[in-house]
């Protein structure tokens, strides 16, 4: 595979960790400017109104799971590991990172997100399991 190929997914994930951040950053500067968090609650995020701990706990989800995914495809293009089923794979992470979010800070509604968060585990599990196996078993 190119690398441009293996690396798209992940730019897009980073696109989506930026795109939370913009979402946030003014969110959190309206309700300063508003007066709903003082000076003293600028430390604390739970000071801050409901809808932009949404957005946050949104953007911190991209900096938990995420990172596995990102080792992984450093380690897969590294290794030169990555072949068209880990980018397939890899893009099927990426777009349940992207209906997670997307749930998280529209309705919220667990039934949605867990379901989008498992499918971005099992995947990146599988991922991992198959990168184990090729560089284990010399594949």
């Amino acid at each position: 595979m190119s690398v441009a190929a293996v690396l798209s997914p992940l730019f897009a994930l980073v696109a989506l960790a930026f795109i939370l951040l913009f979402m946030l950053g003014p969110m959190r500067l309206s309700a300063v400017k508003r007066g709903e968090v003082g000076p003293d609650g600028l430390l604390d995020p739970r000071a801050f109104p409901a809808r932009c701990r949404q957005v946050a706990n949104a953007f911190t989800n991209q900096f938990e799971l995420p990172v596995l995914f990102y080792t992984l495809t450093a380690l897969a293009l590294f290794t030169r590991k990555a072949d068209l089923i880990f980018v397939i794979l890899a893009w099927v992470f990426v777009v349940s990172r992207y209906v997670h979010a997307f749930v998280h800070v529209t309705s919220n509604d667990l039934k949605l997100r867990f379901p989008a968060y498992l499918v971005g585990v099992i995947v990146l599990l599988i991922m991992w399991v198959l990168f184990a196996l090729s560089i284990l078993l010399n594949i």
